[in-house]
């Protein structure tokens, strides 16, 4: 049954010309999307975190930072939509799946992310919120009046009622 699954792949299966990277290398995935009726080219430039798989089935993963946030898209090796690859910078790592990469912070964002952190702890603090929120008189005169709303809706339900 390999065999034949492998025989399959060999002949019917088109393959794109990939270059040869690894997990660690930067590159750049330039690919086909379609909107419609219009095509356009995007493309995706980031660190490889993986390849996984093998043959037809074979794909990797690419991580970029957009801002603060990470942002991770998988691609099919033999996908047809992707027009070509480029490799920005080669990468000397020693694992295969670099997972870590995920939890480190950009140095560059690094002051972003602590001045939000310091923004949070100076208006919050280490005490409760909730503690802190008072009820207002107004907002509880506000709720009886909602009640006295209410009632006078049901006495002009009973009214239609009684005609």
């Amino acid at each position: 049954m390999e065999n034949l699954v492998n025989f399959v792949q060999k002949e019917f299966v088109a393959k794109n010309e990939v270059p040869d990277f690894a997990a660690g290398d930067t590159i750049t995935v330039y690919f086909e999307i379609k909107e419609g009726v219009k095509t356009r080219t995007q493309f995706f430039k980031g660190v490889v975190i993986q390849r996984r798989g093998s043959g037809s089935s074979e794909t990797f993963t690419i991580r970029k930072m957009s801002g603060t946030i990470g942002v991770e898209r998988i691609f099919p090796i033999n996908l047809p939509a992707i027009q070509k690859i480029e490799i920005n910078k080669k990468g000397k790592v020693r694992r295969a799946r670099i997972y870590y990469f995920r939890n480190s912070i950009d140095p560059e964002n690094k002051d972003l992310l602590t001045k939000h952190e310091k923004i949070l702890k100076t208006d919050f603090g280490d005490a409760n919120v909730a503690d802190d929120l008072e009820i207002d008189e107004d907002d509880e005169n506000d709720e009886e009046g909602d009640e006295d709303l209410e009632d006078e809706d049901d006495k002009s339900d009973e009214g239609e009622d009684g005609e």
